[in-house]
């Protein structure tokens, strides 16, 4: 699977061992976050997954700022993206189930390390259930068209 993943520069040492992470569970991962640990704004790392996502470029995203909020708002404002903030692996596993989700987010200073690998193994092992859920998933992006 290709992955996006981003981030600010409170997440850089968490994204560089969640990148090693995924490519040791065999996946490709494309890096649009900075690799810097000067001051920068997350929307810009957020909107670069989101749209690498939606077009096609990568079959889903990680994102991780400080606490994960501000990132998947950036996310979120691009048509098709359903990102979502977990703090443990259930809301993760659930949100990949229930809400199809694809881009997952949390932050450096809200999780360590473990837990942060907890979640994204549980969100990529996660699939979406489809069936009673589509209607609200079909909703969700009839709320963006309607934009």
């Amino acid at each position: 699977m290709k992955i996006a993943i981003g981030n600010d520069h409170v997440a850089l040492e968490m994204k560089q061992e969640i990148a090693a992470f995924l490519k040791d569970m065999g996946h490709k991962v494309v890096d649009f976050g900075t690799d810097s640990a000067q001051r920068c704004d997350y929307p810009v790392y957020g909107e670069r997954v989101a749209r690498a996502v939606a077009g096609g470029e990568a079959d889903c995203g990680v994102l991780i700022c400080g606490t994960g909020v501000g990132i998947s708002m950036a996310a979120n404002k691009v048509n098709g993206i359903r990102a979502c903030v977990c703090s443990e692996p259930y809301t993760a596993r659930l949100s990949k189930r229930h809400n199809n989700t694809n881009i997952i987010a949390f932050g450096s200073r809200v999780v360590g390390i473990d837990m942060a690998k907890m979640i994204v193994a549980e969100w990529l092992a996660a699939e979406y259930e489809g069936g009673r859920h589509q209607k609200r998933v079909e909703m969700l992006a009839d709320i963006e068209r309607r934009q």
